[in-house]
């Protein structure tokens, strides 16, 4: 009969007491830290609030005062419906030292179309513009034909950038388009008949 018991080194005892207590001081390190970072964030939210506050109050003053709206040096173009017949008629414009150039034209069904003469795809080419050739203008880049009756009811593709009823004024005897529209549109004529 063997007696012997199982003798566990002392070493690895204490070892395993090392760790445990290694664990615990880093648990105890890492909540300290915690603790600490929430209460700076709360320090720092504290005193930024107040701040934020005044800058909430300021907008909301500067809210309550109506906005001017931008003058713009940049004439309307008036588009008197007189002159406008099936043969698209051209209004020339210069924005900012950019031409631009705004085509009119008395549909099928007898209603005034307006586009701006440059091509929603091609614009960018410097051939992107329209010339009519019979019923039909025809893009000087890509050759695309679009039907007059289309003008102003198709958006996107190549074809002439309409303007829709919400960009233009109509009273009865002239059709205006005015000069802060031909301002925000002004790019796609960056490059036009260059």
């Amino acid at each position: 009969m063997n007696n012997s018991k199982k003798v566990i080194p002392i070493k690895k005892v204490q070892s395993t007491k090392i760790k445990s207590k290694s664990k615990s001081t880093l648990i105890i390190i890492a909540s300290g830290a915690l603790v600490v970072i929430i209460a700076l964030v709360l320090v720092i939210f504290k005193f930024s609030s107040g701040a934020e506050t005044d800058f909430k109050a300021k907008v909301e003053k500067t809210a309550n005062i109506p906005s001017i709206p931008k003058a713009s040096n940049i004439s309307n173009i008036v588009i008197p419906k007189s002159e406008i017949t099936e043969i698209a008629k051209f209004y020339p414009a210069v924005v900012d030292g950019t031409k631009m150039e705004i085509l009119a034209v008395k549909a099928p069904d007898g209603t005034i179309r307006t586009a701006m003469n440059t091509c929603q795809v091609c614009y960018d080419s410097g051939r992107g513009y329209y010339k009519q050739e019979g019923n039909e203008l025809v893009c000087q880049n890509c050759r695309n034909r679009f039907k007059i009756s289309q003008v102003e009811k198709i958006k996107g593709g190549c074809n002439p950038v309409p303007i829709l009823e919400e960009n233009k004024t109509d009273d009865g005897t002239n059709i205006t388009i005015s000069g802060n529209y031909l301002e925000q549109n002004k790019d796609l004529f960056s490059k036009w008949k260059t």
